[in-house]
């Protein structure tokens, strides 16, 4: 590797590393953590832990007083590099993942705190021109992100059917706090001359994440009336709802085109399936083989044989699109038979995404002192509640003698860690 590279950045790539997305070496990766952290900061993250901590736990680690340790904490937030999070009266920290994560976070910013044109092109890069973190990323199952379905392509005697998790209106509706920012995807290919005329003002993020990003100027706070209408809009130009893969408190949702949208490109090149939703499209004979749907369609599931629509149902990502811009209205959405399975919330993800990487132990013995029982409860719970192919290799990580009897009980009934 041809660029130098102080031991600063280098343990900061490998604690990046350790985490479920992961964080492969590169030229690439090493430039923009420059960028983001100065040396100092670099040195100070590359051992704060993986999962949330406090202030008093980054000063014990770092050595420092309480003061200078929240003026550090408080400027990596400023950056977005870190999401701070109240929980009553205490503050708590959580360095941000790559995606979603600190990487769009730094092109989000219109406050000029970074240099966008040169991020934008080492971003491009790093994860559309390399291979590796685009395979770690896009591999991970379950995936960090999945299409919503677009309600209004559902025919109103199927609208019950539809998962109220499966709408982005639900999501909307039940937000603690929304923002919407500048779309990392387009805004990088805009540097990089490969942008469309899509508006880039569209990336809503909610909860704590909204809160973090609002109150540090990298998002800005709107309405639930809103986000309703952006939403509606973003359909009405052809966008792909892609957001969150987790049932409740959903963190994102971006409004997605296919020809710069990182998970689009990698379903199209990497064969990326597990975004999909639990719906696909289906032409019927009043198809009159126009060809507007094949045009629509942002991962080219869509044919004309005979005059007629074909969709490509191993390729389709049961968005909407084709069945919104038909002008018979002979496309229909259908939904599969088995419903695919989504996390719960962004812990339950977090560790079985841990369990698949073999990374679970970086997690458990990084920060064990500061999880609380609650905590501690929740990850029994979700280990318990796993197939068996899981709980052993969830074992094998742990090694937990502790974690053996619990899994090999069959009387195993304790109701602090059964209840919800």
């Amino acid at each position: 590797m041809g660029h130098l590279t102080s031991k600063n950045y280098l343990s900061l790539q490998q604690r990046l590393e350790r985490s479920t997305q992961g964080a492969p070496a590169s030229e690439a990766l090493f430039k923009i953590l420059e960028i983001l952290f100065s040396e100092q900061e670099a040195a100070l993250a590359s051992v704060l832990p993986l999962n949330v901590f406090s202030l008093n736990k980054a000063a014990k680690i770092w050595g420092l007083p309480l003061d200078k340790s929240k003026k550090i904490l408080d400027e990596l937030s400023e950056k977005g590099l870190l999401l701070d999070i109240a929980k009553g009266d205490e503050q708590y920290y959580v360095l941000a993942p790559t995606m979603a994560g600190f990487f769009e976070f730094s092109l989000m910013r219109t406050d000029g705190k970074f240099d966008r044109q040169i991020l934008s092109e080492l971003y491009y890069q790093y994860i559309n021109l390399e291979e590796n973190f685009k395979t770690s990323i896009f591999k991970l199952e379950p995936t960090i992100d999945r299409v919503f379905i677009q309600e209004n392509s559902i025919e109103p005697q199927d609208q019950p059917e539809v998962l109220d998790y499966e709408k982005a209106t639900k999501v909307i509706e039940s937000a603690s706090c929304i923002t919407v920012g500048t779309c990392y995807c387009r805004h990088k290919m805009e540097h990089l001359g490969k942008a469309c005329n899509q508006p880039q003002d569209v990336c809503l993020t909610f909860n704590t994440s909204a809160k973090s990003l609002s109150k540090h100027g990298i998002a800005r706070k709107i309405s639930k009336t809103e986000a309703l209408e952006l939403l509606n809009q973003c359909i009405k130009n052809g966008l792909v709802q892609i957001g969150d893969n987790i049932q409740d408190n959903v963190n994102w949702i971006c409004n997605c085109c296919s020809c710069c949208c990182e998970a689009l490109l990698a379903y199209k090149k990497l064969g990326y399936r597990n975004i999909k939703s639990n719906f696909y499209a289906k032409a019927n004979e009043s198809c009159t083989g126009c060809g507007i749907c094949l045009k629509k369609c942002p991962v080219d599931a869509i044919g004309i044989k005979n005059k007629k629509a074909l969709v490509n149902k191993d390729l389709c990502i049961g968005c909407g699109v084709c069945a919104n811009f038909c002008p018979k209205q002979a496309l229909s959405m259908h939904r599969y038979k088995s419903v695919k399975f989504t996390p719960k919330d962004s812990f339950e993800r977090f560790v079985i995404n841990a369990i698949d990487e073999n990374k679970l132990q970086n997690f458990i013995f990084d920060n064990y002192h500061l999880w609380s029982y609650e905590i501690f409860r929740k990850l029994l719970r979700t280990i318990l509640t796993l197939k068996t192919v899981k709980q052993n290799l969830a074992k094998q990580q742990l090694r937990s003698k502790f974690l053996n009897i619990l899994t090999q009980s069959d009387t195993y009934s304790h109701p602090e860690l059964k209840q919800d």
